[in-house]
């Protein structure tokens, strides 16, 4: 077979998310080969959209390897986990030297880290690559964030690129680092989209509790989308918030069950986060506030026993009100790009990847779910100069003190009306936390050292101390 008739990607897994890349690579004028380990959903993509580009289905593994020029460009698409590894363990006797397996996944990126070492070591390029976008980003351009070997991007980027997203003609697209580098930042995207929902539901709260109709909520969003907070969450909760039950007639969002599901990428952001020892409370939160949602018995016993304010907000100007909870939405999503940025960082750190933060905002505009205009803001940001955290970038850190003010008043009132707001209130302790010249961690070093002689250091001079509390009180230096 010629090279013009070999394949030069293949997709694993014809679900709705690798149907939908591999007609994505067919439209960008690939030649693409198809598997799946049921046959019929093959022919069934084939059947529906085989006039949309180039297929070479293949009803068996070794045939489908053998349909790809070299280097071969495998890319699966399937559940995490036990069966990412099977179809990996399945392809390994196929390939050849220089081969690269793209695991499309949204798979933990330290099990990315284990399996790039295992194909490194076998003379075969791994490639972890967040994919950002759902069906609809998969189909028309997603975000995409691989990982791996600079020499696997070299083979590999230019295909990836193609079917990106583009945002002022650039490619929503990048090497983000090596090994887990890619599933690690496109699990960090998840946890700060777990952020920004809590946010957006918290306002959603808020203006309930203001006596706002759903229309008038909707309306309130789509304004919103028309200035800072640009962005695909803000433009789908104004349609999510007009949508009519067509059974009862009543708004949609009265008639779904507040249980709120996850998959795992936010919990495993948090806990990467503990891990690593940056904060990211206003993710944690957002994962909690899940939690509790999922706990009715815990919410069923509370509502029984535990009294409160009802939930409801009165105040002098409304439309005023409205403005502080778009400033407090806008503040504490800055927030959680901060955290989650600060997060890569640390990671970058501790991984040895070398990630390029601002290349990491840049293929966020387009795509993937927490494209937002807010975006380029950060990408500039980080382009003009060396930050240790998007906090420090002067444009951010001038909208946050005009936002402040809303911001205290948007918690203080919730607080007063018991409209809980984890998150709005997290974000808002995290930005004063971050600004305090000093924090209450020196009384908490201080009984630390007290009950279990885990020493402090002073301001004054160098070196750590312990205090004999239970004897002299003398301070003595530990070496």
């Amino acid at each position: 077979m010629s090279e013009t008739e070999l394949a030069n990607v293949g997709v694993i897994g014809m679900a709705v998310m690798g149907s939908n890349l591999a007609r994505n690579l067919a439209r960008n004028g690939h030649r693409v080969a198809l598997y799946n380990r049921t046959t019929s959903k093959t022919d069934d993509v084939v059947a529906e959209h085989g006039d949309e580009g180039d297929f070479r289905p293949s009803a068996e593994l070794t045939d489908f390897v053998a349909s790809l020029e070299r280097p071969r460009r495998i890319i699966i698409m399937v559940k995490a986990g036990a069966a990412t590894d099977a179809t990996i363990d399945s392809l390994i006797p196929l390939l050849e030297e220089g081969d690269i397996v793209v695991d499309g996944g949204n798979a933990f990126f330290k099990d990315t880290r284990r399996r790039e070492k295992k194909l490194r070591e076998l003379g075969l390029h791994f490639v972890g690559a967040g994919i950002s976008g759902g069906e609809v980003g998969a189909l028309e351009g997603p975000s995409i964030m691989p990982g791996g070997s600079q020499e696997s991007y070299a083979a590999l980027g230019p295909i990836l690129e193609s079917i990106s997203a583009k945002v002022d003609g650039e490619p929503c697209c990048t090497y983000i680092g090596t090994d887990g580098a890619g599933h690690f930042v496109k699990m960090v995207h998840n946890g700060i989209e777990y952020a920004d929902m809590q946010f957006i539901g918290e306002a959603f709260e808020l203006l309930k509790a203001l006596g706002l109709s759903h229309e008038e909520m909707a309306d309130t969003f789509a304004a919103w989308n028309e200035g800072d907070l640009d962005s695909y969450l803000i433009e789908i909760t104004s349609e999510v918030l007009r949508k009519v039950c067509n059974l009862t007639g009543r708004p949609l969002v009265e008639m779904v069950l507040d249980q709120a599901g996850m998959k795992g990428t936010g919990t495993w952001t948090v806990q990467s986060a503990l891990e690593l020892g940056t904060p990211v409370n206003t993710i944690a939160e957002s994962v909690f506030a899940r939690a509790i949602s999922s706990s009715p018995a815990l919410r069923e016993a509370a509502q029984e026993a535990l009294q409160g304010p009802a939930g409801t907000i009165s105040v002098d100007d409304r439309a005023a009100f409205i403005e502080q909870i778009r400033q407090a939405l806008w503040a504490s999503k800055v927030i959680a790009y901060a955290q989650g940025l600060d997060e890569i960082r640390m990671a970058a750190e501790e991984y040895g990847w070398n990630i390029n933060i601002g290349e990491v905002a840049k293929i966020w505009r387009g795509g993937c779910i927490i494209r937002a205009k807010l975006l380029e803001r950060i990408r500039s940001e980080y382009a003009a100069g060396q930050l240790t955290t998007l906090l420090e970038a002067p444009s951010v850190a001038a909208g946050l003190a005009d936002a402040q003010v809303a911001w205290r008043e948007v918690v203080a009132g919730a607080v007063r009306g018991g409209v809980p707001v984890p998150g709005f209130s997290a974000a808002l302790a995290h930005y004063d936390q971050a600004r305090a010249p000093r924090l209450n961690a020196a009384l908490t070093q201080g009984l630390r050292d007290y009950f279990g002689a885990h020493t402090y250091r002073r301001i004054d001079r160098e070196g750590v101390f312990h205090t004999n509390w239970s004897t002299d009180g003398a301070e003595v230096p530990v070496d």
